[in-house]
């Protein structure tokens, strides 16, 4: 049987428009001298600046002039003169050096891509057969910086998806690090990170009792700087202590923001140069009750670090580093416990699929399985997971793809056994999607690509990327899908 895949001529854009004010990091000198220009300015040629910035900019921000007043006060925490951190500001000469630190970045410049969907904790005031959905893409600008940034809409009886209105004033969320840490597991994590040696190790963990805020570790940090401040390896090791712990957080947005107004722009050093590929899912509690979920790989342009970010309303995140032997690119997550257990599908040798289970959410010690290896020519390269399985009554359902030759990426699918999903029971000899003509050319030629499906009115819904630019979605029959994939089962 021919499965019969229905690309949706419905595409999702990168804007270009939609900016984000960003704090412009400059050198300590060049600093001094802008500090020094503004203040030499003349009281009605500061009058006319900020009368031109405010009508330049007032309507492309919400409450730029606290952004401004922001920057203003970061431009002077480091590398100023004590003249100048003396100085007594006039209100007007605050706002116009913190817009000189300030620039407009559009988050969505370069592409568009990497979607997953979820239903919305919202479904009230739809018709019968439509559900609201959230989608999420990886949008990258400048510099190839990714963020996290989202859509609502809803999907109907027909399959169509119509997006809520897209809004244009982009928001950061405020940034709270008030997380409690584990000493244990904290210094696990780092052990991971990079080794130490064992004495300076230790000197450094005498300092932690056995939890601590944000605030204290950065105390012990200060503390034991000033004990041993010529020893360069505990300096060494204290900056590896302070980037760690950056990557734990927890944001939050204003309750007058639409979410496409929300972007989860990198914030912490183990970020700096993108938030990729986040796998969104709806996990269902022991309770009964919902919690949503999604791993990300940060970045800093050295290393990279799974993380897990949690929301329950997606105004309010957590977001924690991932520990242990799962710890790589494309961890994700099935949507409830299985047998007593979490579970997760990683890729620890950025080659073959292979599947994990923990008692602990964060934690992952214990060994990981292989799953399943490249064996058709469309995945000779590599495997991996197109986000979190999804339960059917026949089986877990799992999107993969494949890179064959040319690194054409390429969609297919297997079936884990509900029980054990270490077990394959099932699985397509082809791909269920492949880059076509109008799909092939972008910034990464050749590629489709997901995060996470739904399933909605018996039918998978596959939102994919087109060649890391933009993204679009496909729908299959969910039943003629399970029903092949048992067929093939004998293939194996």
């Amino acid at each position: 049987m021919t499965l019969t895949v229905n690309r949706k001529q419905i595409y999702f854009m990168p804007d270009s428009t939609r900016v984000l004010a960003r704090y412009f990091n400059l050198s300590d000198d060049r600093k001094e001298k802008i500090i020094k220009r503004v203040i030499a300015t003349s009281k009605i040629e500061k009058e006319q600046n900020l009368n031109q910035l405010l009508r330049n900019f007032s309507n492309r921000h919400r409450s730029v002039v606290e952004i401004w007043e922001k920057n203003f006060k970061r431009s002077l925490e480091s590398g100023i003169s004590d003249e100048l951190k003396g100085y007594t500001y006039s209100y007007k000469e605050k706002l116009i050096i913190g817009a000189c630190f300030t620039m407009e970045y559009s988050v969505e410049a370069a592409a568009f891509f990497n979607p997953s969907i979820v239903l919305s904790p919202d479904q009230t005031q739809l018709d019968d057969g439509q559900k609201r959905v959230i989608l999420s893409f990886r949008a990258t600008g400048e510099g190839h910086v990714s963020s996290i940034v989202f859509r609502s809409g809803i999907i109907d009886n027909d399959l169509d998806i119509k997006l809520d209105e897209v809004g244009k004033l982009l928001e950061k969320p405020k940034h709270f690090k008030n997380h409690i840490y584990n000493k244990s597991e904290f210094f696990e994590k780092l052990s991971n990170i990079e080794i130490n040696d064992p004495i300076y190790s230790d000197l450094v963990k005498k300092k932690f009792p056995e939890t601590f805020t944000y605030e204290e570790l950065r105390r012990f940090v200060k503390e034991l700087r000033d004990e041993y401040s010529s020893t360069h390896e505990i300096d060494q090791l204290l900056n590896q202590v302070l980037w760690l712990a950056s990557s734990h957080y927890s944001i939050s947005y204003s309750l007058d923001t639409s979410i496409s107004e929300r972007v989860i722009f990198p914030i912490s050093e183990t970020e700096k140069n993108g938030i990729e590929d986040a796998r969104f899912l709806k996990f269902e509690l022991e309770s009964g009750s919902y919690i949503y979920y999604a791993t990300y790989t940060a970045y800093d342009g050295i290393s990279i670090m799974p993380k897990l970010l949690s929301t329950k309303d997606f105004i309010s995140f957590k977001v924690q580093p991932i520990n242990g032997k799962i710890a790589n690119k494309g961890a994700a997550l099935f949507p409830k416990k299985i047998n007593g257990k979490y579970v997760m599908l990683c890729r620890i040798d950025g080659e073959n699929n292979y599947i994990s289970f923990s008692d602990d959410l964060i934690n992952w010690h214990d060994d990981v399985i292989l799953l399943r290896e490249p064996h058709y020519s469309w995945e000779y390269i590599q495997l991996g997971n197109c986000g979190a399985p999804i339960e059917t009554e026949k089986g877990w359902l799992v999107l993969t793809h494949g890179v064959g030759p040319m690194r054409q990426y390429t969609l297919s699918a297997s079936l884990l056994d509900l029980n054990n999903p270490s077990k394959i029971i099932g699985r397509l000899n082809h791909p269920l999607l492949y880059p076509n003509e109008e799909e092939r050319e972008g910034y990464v030629p050749n590629v489709v690509y997901s995060c996470g499906q739904l399933v909605h009115n018996g039918h998978l819904i596959i939102p994919y990327a087109m060649s890391d630019y933009a993204s679009t979605y496909a729908t299959i029959n969910l039943n003629q899908l399970l029903n092949e994939l048992l067929q093939n089962a004998d293939c194996m």
